[in-house]
């Protein structure tokens, strides 16, 4: 937000509208990169239609509400923690199995070589 923006906003004495991802993770204090976890788990709505790959833009009431309330942050932890556990073990899966894969085929071009 630019330096006028929130010299307007302080004079007027509220905040902006809308919050982008950035303001909105700010607000529920979590991190930007899990904003898009909240809106795929439907547990956070943006304005309007925007498109999967647009700017998505937050109703600040909106956030502000859902920031008071206890059992919403719990899923919304919840929610996020279980999506980070979830990549991490195929994160962690792909990279063992490509290991497997990758000794197997050392043992395989070493038998091939042998066999010259």
């Amino acid at each position: 937000m630019k330096e006028e923006q929130q010299q307007f906003l302080r004079l007027v004495g509220q905040a902006p509208a809308r919050l982008t991802v950035e303001q909105a993770a700010w607000v529920l204090g979590c991190q930007p990169h899990d904003v898009p976890i909240l809106v795929a788990s439907r547990l956070l709505k943006p304005l309007g239609s925007p498109a999967p790959n647009g700017i998505k833009f937050f109703a600040t009431a909106d956030v502000l509400e859902l920031g008071k309330d206890r059992s919403w942050l719990a899923k919304m932890t919840n929610t996020v923690n279980q999506h980070w556990q979830k990549k991490n073990a195929r994160q962690k899966s792909r990279s063992l199995n490509g290991a497997e894969n990758g000794d197997s085929q050392a043992l395989h071009l070493a038998g091939v070589n042998e066999g010259r």
